[in-house]
């Protein structure tokens, strides 16, 4: 079952691409940290990513925020 942090990310990005069933989101732990993961198709990670980076900022914000909600920590990796 994915956590709220997971959701919130795959909602966001869903609403950013032109590819929404190609979005991908799983989570892990690493060193006590949630670790969420974001694919999206090769032509959509400009979306994901914006101009000098401010999508992906704004997505690692709300995440942290998600994060904050559930009391741990996490970070956002988008693409390889």
């Amino acid at each position: 079952m994915a956590s709220m942090m997971a959701e919130t990310v795959e909602y966001l990005a869903k609403g950013l691409v032109d590819k929404p069933d190609e979005v991908r989101v799983e989570e892990h732990e690493d060193d006590g940290r949630i670790v969420v993961r974001l694919d999206v198709a090769e032509e959509d990670w400009g979306k994901v990513i914006g101009k000098n980076g401010r999508i992906a900022t704004a997505l690692r914000s709300m995440l942290k925020v998600a994060a904050v909600r559930e009391d741990v920590r996490a970070s956002l990796e988008i693409g390889d």
